[in-house]
C-alpha cells in the first residue's frame, strides 16, 4: 500500500497540477465548455448591477475555475448542480467513456453503485470500495480520484450519518493508498474535505478529521494545504451558503429530510468558514488547531490577503450573515454567531458606520435568543463586539433593544444556559457604557430580574453554583465600580447603602430566612409589572397562591448562605462601614427569634441562623477571620443571652450551642463578658483577649452547669448539647467531674439514701447518650491522642459507676428512663460501638443482674425443656431465683433486662475472656426466642388464663427475636473459643431436651423447629470443620433414649473404631428417636452427607489452627452407625429411609465427593448384617413372591435390621453403585456364616433367602471384554457359587416332602433359600422366559427332582392345606416352570395346571362372594342405616379376601402366564404332536383358567360399582382392598388384556346372567374411574371397553336404538329428532357436563385423567363405527350440540404452545420441551393409526409428559373424527395469541397427515357416475369436482388450507355452463355447507353433495328453509309436509325454525303446522 509521505509538500504539487491541466487539452476544453452553465455567479450579477469594470480579469479567473471544475467531471456530462443533479433529475455519470477506460472495472462498478438512492446499497458499495482500496496499487487508485471527487461531494451531504461516516473511512483508505499522487487533485477535494471537518455529528466529524490527518500527519502540512487551496475552499463554501432545500435533491426526497440536510450544510459551512478565517487571518497564536506551529508558512501572507478579500466579499454579499440569524435552526444561528465573531475579530474594517445601524441592534439585542445551544457563540460575538466597537451603543435604543430583552433573558434563567451565561454577566457589566444607563436603578433592576430567574428552568446543582457565583461577582463588581456611575463620596455611599439594603438585606437575607417556611407555604417573589421601568426598587415578599409565582427549593439554602457570607466578607474588606446595616438586621432577627421561639415559623428560622453560623465556621474561622464574631455573633449573643437563660427556649439554646461549636466556648464566654460592659457574676471585662482557666471553669461550674442540668422537658436536650459544647479539651477532666458530681448529687429528702430520683436519671440518660454521640463524632477523622473526650476511659467516674449499678439492680417499678440510662453508659448498641463509660467491675455486676432476671423468666416457662435449659445457665444466678420469684414482677423485670440488652449487647464482647456471662446471656437469648417459636403452636389450645400468660411471654419472645436478628453471625464467631464452646453446649443440650421431652406440641412442628435451631447453631458458631463436627458429636451423643438400635463407641476419635448392638426391645416406644432421626435427615438435606455422616479432611469450611491439628491425624472419618440407625428407624414424620434418606446417600455415593477408601458403604452393610444376624429371628421374614424382592416391597419385612439391610443392598445394586465384585464378596461372607462348624447357623439361614434374592442378579451378571485372566477368575467364582447352590438343593432334598410338613424343622427356610437362587422377572408371560441365570444340566436335574418329589408326594398322600405349604408349593411350581419346563412331561404339566386352576378358582369364589355380599348390603339397606353403618358392613364384607390365598394365587397366576407364553412359543415353533405343550391338549383347561380370571376381574369391578351407587366413600372401601396386592392385580390385568374375544364375550354374558344390581359395563367403568385406582386394571378395563364385544354398548345408553350395519345409501335415512342419542351416565358427566373448574385443577390430577380416558373411549368408538352408520352420524351430531368444548381448552393446557410456533419456523437452536415433543408425536401417530391404545397404555404412572402425549393424541383424533366440532371451538376463541399458537401447532403436526389422508380417500373413492368426476392435485391441496348433466355443467374447486381442518376449506366455482346464477350460487353454498359440516371424510361430503344435486334433477323438492334437498348435517330428506301449502321440510330445520321463532306455524304460509 502506498502511503502519503510525511515530507510531502503541497507547494511542490503546483507544477504537477499545471501539467495535469495541460494534459489532453481537447478533453479539458470540452469539460470547460460543458461546465459554463454551472458557474455564472460573479460576471452575471455584476452585469445586472451595472458593474462592468474589471471584467477581463474576472473572466480569466472564472475560466480557470471552470477549467478546474471541468477536470472533476466525466466526459460528456451536462451542467451538474448540487450533489450531481440537473434540475430535479439525478445525472449518473457513465463510467464507460474514453477517459475512464483504464479504471479497474470492479472499482468502477462500486463507484456507479454510489449513485443509487438506497442507503444500504451505498453502504455496501463504500465498504467494498474501502476493501479494494487496501488491495490496489496507487497507480490504479489515482485514476478514480476525479470520479471519486464527484461522488465525494455528494456523499458528504447525504442524510444518512452512516453513509457519511463510511465515506470518510473510504477517503482515509484512498489517501493512504494514493500517496503523493493525490496532489494532482487536491484543490478539487480540499473544499468538501474542509467542510466535512464540521459535520454536526461528532462521530462523523471525527472520521473526517482522521482522513485529513492520514493525508497530512503534521499540523504544518495541513496548514500548507489550506493555504494552497484557500480560494477553492472559499468558493466551495460560498456555493454551499447559496443552496436552498429545493436545489439539493430530487423531488422523491421527503421535504423534512431536505430541510434537515440543508440546515446541516449551512451550519457546517458557516463553522468551516469562520474557522478558516480565524486560521488564515488571525494571529499566529489564535489559529485553532495550529497553535503549535511557530514558524510562519511560506505563502501565509498571500493566503491572508486572499482570505480577507473573500471574507469581505462574503460578508457583503450575504448581508452580514444576518439572514441566517432568522433561521429556525439553532445550529445555523449558533454557527452565524461564530461567523460574526470571526468577522469582528479578523475584518473589523468591514463594520462601517452605514452597516452599524443594522448590525448593532441585532448583536446587542441577541438576548432574545432562547435556545441555550446558541448562547456560547452569542456571548462571544456580543462581548467581542462591545469591546471592538464601544461606540456601537449609539446605534441602539438601550432601554428598548437591550435592557428589556436582558431583563426577560434573566427572568427566564437564561433559557437554560446558566453555566454559560452567568459567568459572562460580569464581563457584560464591564462593557456597558456608564452614560447609557442609570446606575442605581439599573443595578437594582438587574439583581431583581437575575434573582427572579434563578429557578426558572429547574436548575441543577452546577447551575445553582454558577448563579450564586455570578451574583456575588456582579454584586461586588457593582460596589467596587460605583465611581463609574456616581460622583462624590456621598453619592457613592448612598449607592452602596441602597444596594446593600435592597439587594443584600431585603432580597438575599430575607429570602434566606424564608427558606424555613417552605415546608408549609412557598415563599414567593412577585414578578414586576409588564414594563420593567414602572417597577419600584422595593422587593416584595409575600405568601401567595398565584400560579405565576416562583417557588424556591430548599436545597438552595446552602448556596445562598455561602453567597451572602462571601458578599459580607467582600464588603468587610471593601468598606466595613457598610456592614452596619446587615449587622443590625442580623441582631434584630436573632432577638426576635429568641423572644418568639414558640412560634413555628420562628422556630424554623433558627435552623437558618444555625446553618449560617456553620457557614461562618466553615469559611471564616478556618481563614482566621475574626470579624464575624466581633461584628455579628458577639454583639448578638451579648444582647440575647439574658433572654436565652431566662426563657430556656430550646431553639434559643440551640442558637447559643451553635455559636459555641463554631467559635469555641472560651471565645464565646469572653465575648459575653466583653460586650456586656458590666460584671458577669463576680467577673468583669478586663480588656484581655483571652479568658483565664480559673475564670472559665468558675463560670462553667456556677452558671452553665446548674442551668443546663436543671432544664424543663422541652429544653433539656438543647441545654445538655450546650453543656457538652462548652467542654474544652484541655479542661475536659475538670469539667466532666463538675458535671457528674452535680448530676448525681442527691437532693430529694424523700428518696432512699444513695438513690437518684427519676428526673436525675432522665437527665443522666440524655446526657450520656449525647456524650456517646459526641464520642462517635470525634472518632471520625480525629487523632484520639489530641482529644481527651475521644477516649472512653476518660469518661469513667466512680459516681457514674455507682449510679449505674444502683439503677440496674433496683427493684420494680422501673422508671421510664432507667433502661435508657443503663444502655447509654454501657454502650454496645451496634457492633462498632463497644465503648463503655463504666468500669469493667460495674459492667459485670450489671450483666449478672440482667442474667438473673432472664433466668427467672426462663424458669417460669410451661415447657419442660425450657426449664431444663434454664438450669444449664450460670450457677451463681440460680441461687437467688427463689427470692426473686417471690418479690418481683417477673415479666416487668424481664422486659427491663431486655431493654438493657437491646442497647448494650455488643459491649459483652469486651470482657468475654474468662467469664461465663457472655455464653449464658447469649444462650438465654436463643432459648427465649425458641420458646416463642414453639409457643406459637399452643396459642389456640390453652384456656383463657394460660392464654394471657402465653401471649405475654410470646410478645416478650418476639421482642427478643427482634434483638437477636440484629446480631450477625460474625459477632458469634468473634467470641472466644471457650465462650463459643460453652454457648454451643448449652444450646445443643437444650435442643435435645426439646426433642425428647416435649409432648405438648405436634411432632412435625418439633421436628421443623429443632432442625432449624440446630442449623442455626452450626451456622452461627462454626468457623471450621473441627468446630462443626464437635457440635455434631455433642448433638448425636448417646443417651438412654438415643440411639435406639446402634450405639457407637464414644472413645473412638474416628467414629468408626467399633460398634455394638444396643440391647433394646423391638417394641420400645420410639417416638423421640423418630423425631431425632427426622431432624437428622433435615440436617443432612441442608448440610450434605459429607458434613454429617462422612467427613473428609478437605471441606468447604476453612479450618482453624486447632482444626488443622485434629484433621491432620485422619484424612476422613465416618458416622456409618448413624446411617445404619436411620435405615433401621425406616419411617419417621415427614420422611422415610426409602423415600428420602437412601436417595441422598445414593447421590452422594455417585458424586465425586465420595471415595471408596472411606469405607462408608461397607461399614453400613457390616453394621446392618451384624444386627440382622442377632435380631433376624425375631420377626416375620417370609417373602411370598417368586421374583426377587424390590425396594418398594421392603415394607413387608418387620425386622428393622433385615429390612434396612435388604433395602440398602437393593439400592446399591440397582443404582450400580456396587457391582458383581461386591456381590461375590458378600455371597461368600454369607455362605461362610451359614455354618458354624458342622452345624447350621439358624439366624443366618433365616435371613439369607431375602438377602440372596437381592444378590442373585448381580451374581449372574457378567462383564464383557474382560481379560482372559479375569475371565478365568470369574468362571472360578461362578463355579463356586453353583457348587454352593447345588449343595443347598441336595440338603433340601434330604427333607421330607411338603405333604409331611412338621413344625420346628428348617425345611421352610432351606426351601426358601433354594428358590431365591432362581430369579424370575416381575413381568410374566413370554418375557419371563429370558431367564436371568443360566444353570447347568446337573443343577436343573436337581431342581426337577425337588419338584417331582413334591408332585409324587402330593399324589400319594393328601396334600397339606397349610398356607405355608401352599406358598412353598406355588413358588416351587413357578420356579420349576421357568427353569425346567423343557424337561417337563405331560404328567408334570397336568400336575401344574391342576394346582394353578385350583388356586385361582379359590380366589374367584371369594371375590364373587364379596360382590354378592356387597350387593346384599346395598340392596337390602334400610332407611335407618346411615353412612357409617353401610361403610362398616362393606368393610366386613371385604374381609373375606384372604391374604394367604391371594399370595398363593399370585404365584399361580405368574406360573400360568409362563405357561401361556410357552404354549404360544411352542405352537409357533413346533408342530410335533408329541410335544406335551401342544395347544389342543390344554385349550380346555386354559380357557377355564382364563374364564376364572375374567370372572375375578369383573367381580371386583361389580363390587365397586354397586358400592359406588350408594356413597363415594363406599367405593373407596372396596377399591382399597386391591391396593394391598398390586402384583396380583397386575397379573390379573395382563391376563385380561391377553384373553380371547370368545372368552371375554362369555365373561360378559355370565356377569349379565349373574343378576346383580350392576352389569359388566358398569363394573368396567367402576374400575376405570376408581377412586383408588390400580393402573394395570384401569388399562384392562379401558381395553375391554374399547374393543368388541363391549364397545358397541359402552358409549350409548341402552334406551337408545343402536343400529349396526353398513348402510351405504345415506340419502334415504330418516334421522328424525324424536329418536335422540343418550350417552351412558358413566361418561356423560365428563363429556356433556364437564365443569369449567377442570381448568383449575392440577395437570396430573385424577379428574383430568378420567376426562381424557372418557374422551379416548368416545373417539375410539366413533372411529371403529362404520362411516355410513346412521347411529354414528346421530352420535356425532349429539356431540357437536351437547359436548362441552372445555375439553379442548383443557387439552392445550398440557401442550406448551409457546415453542411450537418457533419450531414451525424451523429454529433449530430451540430445544423442544418433552411435553411438546410427545404431544406432537402422539397427535401424528393417532391420526395415522386411528388409535389411542398406545397412549393410554403408556399413560401410567401419570406424569406431565405422558398427559401431554395423551392430550396430543386426543386432539389429533378429534381433528380426524370431529373436525367440525373442533373448528367451531377454534372459531369461538377470542385470544388471538392462543389461536395463532394452536393453528401453528396444528399446521405443523396434524394437518399434513390429515390432508394427505383426505386427498388419498377422495382419489380412491368411486363415485360411479358418468355425470360426475373428481380430480385431485396433491401439490396444491386442491380437489376439482365436475358435474355435467345434459348441456349444463359446473366445476367446483375445493382448496384445503395449510391448517386444515382447523380452518374451513375454500370452495370456488371456476366454470359454469347453462346454470343460472341463482342455482350456481345455491349449489356452491350447499357444497360449502356439506364440506364444512362434515365430521367425516371430505369424500363423503362430496358424495352427499352429488346426491343432493341428483335429487334436484330428479325433481325432489328442496327444503324451503335450508334450500337443500339433503340436510347438511343429518343428511335426511325433507319429509314433513305442511297440510296447507304442501311444502316439505327437514325435521331438523323445522325444529330450529320453531325454537328460534317461538311459534309453530309454517314458514311459508304461516298456517298452524
Amino acid at each position: 500500500m502506498t502511503k502519503l509521505p510525511s515530507t510531502f509538500s503541497v507547494s511542490k504539487a503546483q507544477p504537477l497540477l499545471e501539467s495535469q491541466h495541460s494534459h489532453d487539452a481537447n478533453i479539458c476544453r470540452q469539460r470547460a465548455s460543458r461546465s459554463l452553465t454551472r458557474v455564472k455567479s460573479y460576471p452575471s450579477r455584476r452585469e445586472n448591477n451595472g458593474e462592468t469594470e474589471g471584467r477581463g480579469s474576472e473572466e480569466q479567473i472564472t475560466a480557470f475555475k471552470q477549467h478546474l471544475a471541468a477536470s472533476l467531471l466525466p466526459s460528456g456530462s451536462a451542467a451538474v448542480g448540487f450533489g450531481g443533479y440537473v434540475g430535479s433529475s439525478r445525472l449518473d455519470s457513465p463510467l464507460a467513456s474514453e477517459e475512464f477506460s483504464d479504471i479497474d472495472s470492479e472499482m468502477a462498478q462500486h463507484l456507479k453503485r454510489l449513485a443509487r438512492k438506497d442507503p444500504t446499497t451505498k453502504l455496501k458499495a463504500l465498504t467494498s470500495l474501502s476493501m479494494l482500496l487496501k488491495q490496489k496499487s496507487g497507480k490504479d487508485i489515482v485514476l478514480i480520484v476525479p470520479q471519486w471527487a464527484f461522488e465525494y461531494k455528494r456523499l458528504l451531504m447525504d442524510y444518512n450519518r452512516e453513509i457519511r461516516r463510511a465515506t470518510h473511512d473510504t477517503m482515509t483508505n484512498l489517501v493512504l493508498a494514493a500517496g503523493r499522487d493525490l496532489a494532482l487533485h487536491l484543490k478539487s477535494l480540499m473544499g468538501p474535505w474542509w467542510f466535512s471537518q464540521f459535520d454536526p455529528v461528532p462521530e462523523v466529524a471525527q472520521c473526517a478529521k482522521r482522513s485529513l490527518q492520514a493525508a497530512f500527519p503534521a499540523p504544518e502540512k495541513r496548514l500548507d494545504a489550506l493555504i494552497l487551496c484557500t480560494s477553492e475552499i472559499f468558493m466551495y463554501l460560498d456555493e454551499n451558503l447559496k443552496l436552498t432545500p429545493q436545489s439539493m435533491s430530487d423531488k422523491a426526497t421527503a421535504l423534512d429530510e431536505l430541510q434537515e440536510m440543508h440546515q446541516q450544510v449551512i451550519s457546517s459551512s458557516l463553522l468551516a468558514l469562520a474557522t478558516l478565517i480565524d486560521i488564515l487571518v488571525g494571529s499566529q497564536l489564535d489559529r485553532p488547531g495550529f497553535e503549535s506551529i511557530t514558524a510562519e508558512p511560506k505563502h501565509a501572507s498571500k493566503a491572508r490577503a486572499t482570505a480577507i478579500s473573500f471574507a469581505e466579499k462574503l460578508f457583503s454579499s450575504h448581508r452580514y450573515f444576518l439572514d441566517f440569524l432568522k433561521s429556525q435552526s439553532p445550529a445555523i444561528r449558533s454557527a452565524t454567531y461564530a461567523m460574526l465573531r470571526s468577522c469582528i475579530k479578523n475584518i473589523p474594517h468591514a463594520f462601517k458606520e452605514e452597516n452599524m445601524k443594522t448590525l448593532a441592534p441585532t448583536i446587542l439585542g441577541a438576548f432574545q435568543e432562547k435556545d441555550p445551544s446558541c448562547h456560547l457563540s452569542m456571548w462571544d460575538a456580543m462581548l467581542l463586539f462591545c469591546k471592538r466597537f464601544p461606540e456601537c451603543w449609539r446605534a441602539v435604543n438601550v432601554q428598548k433593544i437591550l435592557l428589556n430583552r436582558l431583563w426577560h433573558f434573566l427572568r427566564n434563567g437564561c433559557f437554560g444556559s446558566q453555566q454559560i451565561s452567568y459567568p459572562s454577566l460580569v464581563l457584560f457589566l464591564d462593557s456597558l457604557p456608564p452614560k447609557e444607563i442609570d446606575g442605581e436603578k439599573f443595578f437594582l433592576d438587574f439583581f431583581q430580574n437575575l434573582w427572579i430567574g434563578r429557578n426558572a428552568s429547574n436548575p441543577s446543582n452546577a447551575d445553582q453554583v454558577a448563579f450564586f457565583q455570578a451574583f456575588k461577582e456582579c454584586f461586588l463588581w457593582g460596589l467596587r465600580n460605583v465611581s463609574r456611575y456616581c460622583n462624590g463620596e456621598d453619592a457613592i455611599n448612598h449607592f452602596r447603602v441602597a444596594v446593600v439594603d435592597n439587594v443584600l438585606i431585603k432580597l438575599l437575607w430575607h429570602d434566606y430566612m424564608s427558606f424555613s417556611s417552605s415546608k408549609n407555604e412557598d415563599v414567593v417573589l412577585l414578578r414586576n409589572s409588564k414594563d420593567p421601568s414602572e417597577s419600584s426598587t422595593q422587593l416584595v415578599h409575600k405568601r401567595a397562591m398565584d400560579k405565576q409565582n416562583i417557588k424556591y427549593p430548599k436545597s438552595d439554602a446552602q448556596h445562598l448562605g455561602k453567597c451572602i457570607f462571601e458578599i459580607l466578607s467582600g464588603i468587610y474588606f471593601l468598606d466595613r462601614d457598610q456592614l452596619s446595616a446587615f449587622c443590625a438586621t442580623f441582631q434584630e432577627n436573632c432577638l426576635e427569634i429568641v423572644k418568639q421561639t414558640e412560634n413555628i415559623e420562628k422556630t424554623e428560622n433558627v435552623e437558618q441562623i444555625i446553618q449560617f453560623l456553620a457557614l461562618m465556621g466553615q469559611y471564616a474561622v478556618l481563614k482566621d477571620e475574626t470579624w464575624p464574631l466581633i461584628h455579628l455573633v458577639g454583639p448578638m449573643l451579648s444582647k440575647s443571652f439574658p433572654l436565652i437563660r431566662s426563657l430556656a427556649s430550646p431553639d434559643a439554646v440551640r442558637l447559643l450551642s451553635a455559636a459555641v461549636s463554631v467559635f469555641g466556648p472560651r471565645k464565646i464566654i469572653h465575648e459575653l463578658i466583653r460586650n456586656k460592659g458590666h460584671s458577669f457574676g463576680h467577673l468583669s471585662y478586663d480588656g484581655g483577649e483571652k479568658l483565664g482557666q480559673e475564670d472559665f471553669l468558675h463560670i462553667f461550674k456556677e452558671i452553665f452547669t446548674p442551668w443546663c442540668l436543671h432544664g424543663n422537658d422541652s429544653s433539656i436536650n438543647a441545654q445538655l448539647d450546650l453543656l457538652l459544647a462548652l467542654f474544652e479539651d484541655e479542661y475536659f477532666a475538670e469539667q466532666w467531674c463538675i458535671v457528674i458530681t452535680h448530676a448525681t448529687k442527691v437532693e430529694s429528702c424523700g428518696s432512699k439514701p444513695g438513690s437518684l430520683d427519676s428526673n436525675q436519671i432522665a437527665v443522666l440518660a440524655v446526657l450520656m447518650e449525647k456524650a456517646r454521640e459526641k464520642l462517635k463524632e470525634r472518632k471520625v477523622g480525629v487523632d484520639f491522642n489530641h482529644h481527651q473526650d475521644c477516649q472512653p476511659d476518660h469518661w469513667h467516674h466512680e459516681l457514674l459507676d455507682f449510679a449505674a449499678v444502683s439503677v440496674a439492680c433496683s427493684l420494680p417499678p422501673y422508671g421510664t428512663s432507667d433502661s435508657q440510662f443503663i444502655r447509654a453508659v454501657l454502650g454496645g448498641s451496634t457492633e462498632d460501638d463497644q465503648a463503655s463509660f463504666l468500669s469493667r467491675d460495674a459492667m459485670i455486676l450489671i450483666f449478672k443482674d440482667v442474667l438473673k432476671k432472664l433466668q427467672t423468666f426462663i424458669m417460669a416457662s410451661s415447657f419442660i425443656w425450657v426449664k431444663d435449659a434454664g438450669s444449664l445457665l450460670a450457677v451463681q444466678a440460680v441461687d437467688s431465683i427463689t427470692e426473686l420469684e417471690s418479690s418481683i414482677n417477673m415479666l416487668e423485670t424481664a422486659q427491663f433486662a431486655l431493654e438493657v440488652l437491646d442497647g448494650s449487647f455488643f459491649c459483652l464482647k469486651t470482657f468475654c475472656e474468662g467469664s461465663d456471662l457472655v455464653p449464658c446471656l447469649s444462650a438465654a437469648l436463643f432459648i427465649i426466642g425458641w420458646e416463642c417459636n414453639m409457643a406459637n403452636e399452643l396459642v389456640n389450645s390453652s384456656d383463657d388464663q394460660s392464654m394471657e400468660i402465653t401471649k405475654a411471654r410470646m410478645n416478650f419472645g418476639e421482642a427478643l427475636l427482634s434483638l437477636r436478628g440484629k446480631i450477625s453471625n460474625a459477632f458469634w464467631q468473634s467470641l472466644s473459643i471457650p465462650s463459643q464452646k460453652s454457648l454451643g453446649n448449652i444450646l445443643i443440650l437444650t435442643i435435645r431436651s426439646a426433642i425428647f421431652k416435649e409432648d405438648k406440641v405436634n411432632a412435625n412442628e418439633i421436628i421443623s423447629l429443632c432442625s432449624l435451631w440446630m442449623a442455626e447453631v452450626l451456622e452461627c458458631l462454626c468457623q471450621d470443620q473441627y468446630q462443626e463436627q464437635n457440635f455434631l458429636d455433642l448433638f448425636l451423643a448417646n443417651s438412654d433414649v438415643w440411639p435406639l438400635w446402634i450405639m457407637p463407641d464414644s472413645g473412638c476419635a474416628k467414629r468408626t473404631a467399633s460398634f455394638k448392638i444396643k440391647e433394646v426391645s423391638i417394641k420400645t416406644n420410639t417416638s423421640g428417636s423418630h423425631k431425632f432421626v427426622a431432624i437428622i435427615e433435615k440436617l443432612i438435606s441442608a448440610l450434605g452427607i459429607d458434613r454429617v455422616i462422612t467427613v473428609c479432611g478437605s471441606n468447604s469450611l476453612s479450618p482453624t489452627k486447632e482444626a488443622s491439628k485434629e484433621l491432620a491425624t485422619s484424612c476422613f472419618y465416618s458416622r456409618a452407625w448413624l446411617a445404619a440407625e436411620i435405615l433401621c428407624t425406616w419411617k419417621w414424620e415427614g420422611g422415610s429411609a426409602l423415600g428420602s434418606f437412601l436417595p441422598l446417600l445414593c447421590s452422594y455415593a455417585k458424586s465425586g465427593n465420595y471415595s471408596p477408601k472411606e469405607g462408608l458403604l461397607d461399614s453400613i452393610v457390616n453394621i446392618l448384617l451384624d444386627g440382622a444376624l442377632v435380631y433376624g429371628a425375631s420377626g416375620e421374614l417370609r417373602f411370598f413372591n417368586v421374583w426377587p424382592i424390590s425396594a418398594d416391597e421392603g415394607e413387608i419385612i418387620e425386622e428393622p435390621f433385615v429390612r434396612a439391610l435388604v433395602s440398602f443392598l437393593i439400592i446399591l445394586f440397582t443404582e450400580n453403585i456396587w457391582g458383581r465384585d461386591q456381590a461375590v464378596i458378600l455371597f461368600g461372607l454369607l455362605a461362610n456364616k451359614l455354618f458354624i462348624g458342622e452345624s447350621v447357623n439358624a439366624e443366618c439361614l433365616r435371613i439369607l433367602p431375602l438377602i440372596l434374592s437381592v444378590l442373585i442378579r448381580p451374581l449372574c451378571s457378567t462383564v464383557s471384554g474382560e481379560l482372559h485372566r479375569d475371565a478365568f477368575a470369574t468362571s472360578h467364582e461362578e463355579n463356586q457359587i453353583c457348587d454352593t447352590i447345588k449343595d443347598w438343593i441336595q440338603r433340601t432334598l434330604l427333607f421330607p416332602p411338603l405333604t409331611a410338613w412338621e413344625a420346628g424343622q428348617d425345611m421352610e427356610e432351606w426351601l426358601h433359600l433354594v428358590l431365591s437362587c432362581y430369579p424370575l422377572t416381575v413381568v410374566g408371560g413370554s418375557k419371563a422366559l429370558n431367564l436371568e441365570r443360566d444353570i447347568d444340566p446337573v443343577e436343573r436335574s436337581l431342581l426337577l427332582d425337588l419338584f417331582r418329589k413334591q408332585k409324587h408326594a402330593a399324589k400319594s398322600a393328601a396334600a397339606s392345606q397349610l398356607p405355608v405349604v401352599q406358598i412353598l408349593l406355588s413358588k416351587l411350581i413357578a420356579v420349576s416352570v421357568g427353569y425346567c419346563w423343557t424337561e417337563f412331561s405331560e404328567e408334570d404339566w397336568e400336575f401344574v395346571l391342576f394346582h394353578l386352576r385350583r388356586w385361582i378358582e379359590s380366589v374367584v369364589v371369594m371375590m364373587e362372594e364379596i360382590a354378592e355380599n356387597v350387593n346384599d348390603v346395598i340392596i337390602n339397606r334400610s332407611s335407618s342405616d346411615d353412612k357409617e353403618v353401610i361403610l362398616k358392613k362393606l368393610e366386613h364384607a371385604a374381609l373375606l379376601l384372604d391374604s394367604p390365598c391371594i399370595n398363593v394365587a399370585r404365584n399361580a397366576l405368574y406360573a400360568f402366564s409362563l405357561f401361556s407364553g410357552l404354549t404360544e412359543l411352542q405352537n409357533a415353533e413346533d408342530a410335533d404332536n408329541s410335544n406335551p405343550l401342544r395347544r389342543e391338549r390344554w385349550d380346555l383347561v386354559k380357557d377355564r383358567i382364563v374364564e376364572g380370571i375374567l370372572r375375578l376381574f369383573f367381580s371386583t369391578g361389580v363390587a365397586e360399582a354397586i358400592a359406588s351407587s350408594s356413597y363415594t366413600e363406599a367405593s373407596s372401601v372396596i377399591a382399597s382392598t386391591r391396593l394391598d396386592h398390586p402384583h396380583f392385580w397386575d397379573l390379573i390385568a395382563s391376563s385380561v388384556v391377553d384373553s380371547s374375544l370368545h372368552a371375554r364375550d362369555r365373561a360378559v354374558r355370565s356377569v349379565e346372567l349373574w343378576g346383580l344390581s350392576k352389569g359388566p359395563i358398569s363394573s368396567l367403568y367402576a374400575i376405570l374411574f376408581s377412586s383408588k385406582p390400580v393402573p394395570s386394571l384401569q388399562f384392562a378395563a379401558y381395553f375391554i371397553l374399547a374393543t368388541e364385544p363391549v364397545s358397541n354398548s359402552a358409549i350409548i345408553n341402552k334406551g337408545t336404538t343402536y343400529l349396526v350395519g353398513n348402510t351405504t345409501d345415506t340419502c334415504d335415512i330418516d334421522s328424525s329428532s324424536e329418536e335422540g342419542i343418550q350417552l351412558r351416565e358413566d361418561i356423560s358427566c365428563m363429556i356433556e357436563k364437564l365443569p369449567y373448574e377442570i381448568l383449575e385443577v392440577d395437570l396430573v390430577a385424577q379428574q383430568r385423567v378420567y376426562v381424557f380416558l372418557a374422551w379416548s373411549l368416545l373417539l375410539s368408538h366413533l372411529l371403529s363405527s362404520p362411516s355410513s352408520s346412521p347411529t354414528r352420524e346421530r352420535l356425532i351430531q349429539h356431540i357437536q350440540e351437547s359436548a362441552n368444548s372445555t375439553i379442548l381448552d383443557c387439552i392445550f393446557q398440557h401442550i406448551p404452545l409457546e415453542l411450537s410456533s418457533a419450531y414451525s419456523l424451523k429454529k433449530k437452536d430451540i430445544e423442544i420441551p418433552a411435553e411438546l415433543s410427545e404431544a406432537a408425536t402422539a397427535a401424528t401417530r393417532a391420526i395415522s393409526t386411528g388409535s389411542l391404545l398406545f397412549d393410554v397404555e403408556s399413560l401410567w404412572p401419570v406424569g406431565s409428559v405422558k398427559m401431554a402425549s395423551l392430550a396430543g393424541a386426543i386432539f389429533g383424533l378429534m381433528l380426524r373424527v370431529l373436525p367440525a366440532y373442533v373448528r367451531q371451538w377454534f372459531s369461538d376463541l377470542r385470544d388471538r395469541s392462543a389461536s395463532s399458537l394452536i393453528e401453528s401447532f396444528t399446521k405443523s403436526w396434524c394437518s399434513p397427515p390429515l390432508i394427505a389422508d383426505e386427498l388419498s380417500q377422495i382419489k380412491k373413492a368411486s363415485f360411479a357416475d358418468e355425470n360426475f368426476s373428481v380430480s385431485v392435485s396433491k401439490s396444491a391441496n386442491e380437489v376439482v369436482a365436475t358435474y355435467t348433466k345434459d348441456e349444463t355443467g359446473m366445476d367446483l374447486v375445493i382448496r384445503l388450507p395449510p391448517s386444515y381442518p382447523l380452518r374451513s376449506v375454500d370452495v370456488d366455482c371456476t366454470r359454469s355452463l347453462g346454470i343460472s346464477e341463482v342455482k350456481q350460487r345455491k349449489w356452491l353454498l350447499s357444497m360449502i355447507s356439506f364440506v364444512r359440516n362434515q365430521n367425516g371424510a371430505l369424500a363423503e361430503a362430496i358424495r352427499i353433495w352429488k346426491n343432493n344435486v341428483d335429487k334436484e334433477f330428479e325433481g325432489v323438492e328442496e327444503c324451503p328453509i335450508c334450500y337443500s334437498v339433503i340436510h347438511t348435517v343429518n343428511h335426511s330428506l325433507p319429509r314433513l309436509a305442511c297440510k296447507t301449502c304442501k311444502h316439505k321440510f327437514h325435521s331438523a330445520c323445522l325444529y330450529k325454525w320453531f325454537s328460534t321463532s317461538h311459534k309453530s306455524t309454517c314458514p311459508l304460509c304461516q298456517s298452524p303446522f
